[in-house]
């Protein structure tokens, strides 16, 4: 008897034993996220926003997502980085919307001009905002979140007048900024972040929209050395994921990335990019070759009465005719954050 009881105990271990040894049914199976920008790897966004979310990703999963970063245009063109999410060349993509004119009527609200004073809040802002109509809007893909910086007009002789515009060629930052250029008198040269250095030396543009510090990390100072130091303009950014590669991931995976798909991030990454790119402008007034344009309160508020048109054509452009409940919801996100100028 007794030998019989040890055998069956030993019966009874032995499953137990070799269960260390069977594969888990509960391990997560490895993927890849091939996270696509047009962004240069040096970029400040790079540094304070895919990489510390990359790695964050990382951790959270226990390594099972591997985040693998291609930037400069190594996927595929800026203006095509929605596209190329949707269709699985990327995993995910950080994308402007304003890159493609008139396609995210909704989105580009957030885009107009004079609405935002800090980046932050402004990116937490337009975030919880456009959460009520990503679906809507774009449906194709997995909306992540969405930030924004501040930038404004840079250009090779000093502008304070808004009518000085009339006849020149500007680079506008977005779909929405076009509209402002073309109200102003300007005619748009329509090019890329990465292609905007080349427009002015070639004459093709005469002054460029763009951020204080990406600026410099184009190289485009070089080539505009006047910079009117008003907040014009919003250029707003959404990280995407394409659908199918989310709903293959595990529960426990896509719980990582939902967790790092939120307004809590979108603040972050809002914050830490945009206050470097605000960061630029002590840099370049501190250049003795760069001049800072500054504008009296009569002169900024000529520039705000200026693009007033602006407003009106993209409420004509939204479909519905919602606009007003839909500009009034973002603007009493940007209020209730204190983000607003």
């Amino acid at each position: 008897m007794k030998n019989f009881r040890t055998t069956l105990a030993k019966a009874v271990m032995l499953p137990a034993l070799l269960i260390p040894a069977l594969p888990s049914a509960a391990a997560d199976k490895p993927v890849e996220l091939r996270f696509a920008s047009w962004l240069p790897p040096q970029h400040a966004l790079a540094r304070t926003g895919f990489e510390p979310w990359a790695k964050s990703v990382e951790e959270a999963s226990g390594g099972s997502i591997k985040v693998t970063l291609y930037p400069a245009q190594q996927l595929g063109k800026a203006a095509d980085h929605y596209d190329m999410t949707r269709d699985g060349i990327a995993d995910m993509a950080w994308v402007s919307p304003g890159y493609q004119a008139g396609r995210f009527p909704i989105y580009a609200a957030s885009e107009l001009p004079f609405l935002f004073r800090t980046p932050g809040a402004g990116s937490a802002a337009v975030d919880a905002w456009y959460r009520a109509y990503a679906d809507k809007e774009m449906g194709d893909v997995k909306f992540c979140f969405s930030h924004m910086h501040v930038g404004t007009l840079h250009s090779k002789q000093p502008i304070t007048d808004p009518d000085q515009l009339k006849g020149m060629k500007v680079r506008p930052a977005n779909g929405t900024v076009a509209q402002t250029m073309t109200a102003l008198g300007a005619t748009n040269v329509q090019v890329s972040a990465p292609e905007a250095r080349d427009a002015l030396d070639k004459g093709v543009a005469d002054a460029i929209t763009f951020p204080w510090n990406s600026l410099i990390t184009f190289n485009v100072h070089r080539a505009a050395n006047h910079h009117t130091d008003m907040r014009l303009y919003a250029a707003n950014f959404v990280w995407v994921m394409n659908k199918n590669w989310y709903d293959n991931l595990s529960g426990s995976q896509r719980k990582v990335i939902d967790d790092h798909c939120n307004n809590e991030w979108a603040g972050r990454v809002g914050t830490a990019w945009g206050d470097e790119e605000d960061s630029g402008r002590d840099k370049l007034a501190a250049m003795g070759d760069q001049k800072l344009v500054p504008l009296t309160d009569a002169q900024l508020a000529k520039w705000k009465q200026a693009v007033q048109p602006v407003y009106d054509v993209w409420a004509k452009s939204l479909p519905g005719g919602n606009a007003a409940s839909v500009l009034d919801a973002l603007k009493k996100e940007i209020t209730s954050r204190n983000a607003g100028l």
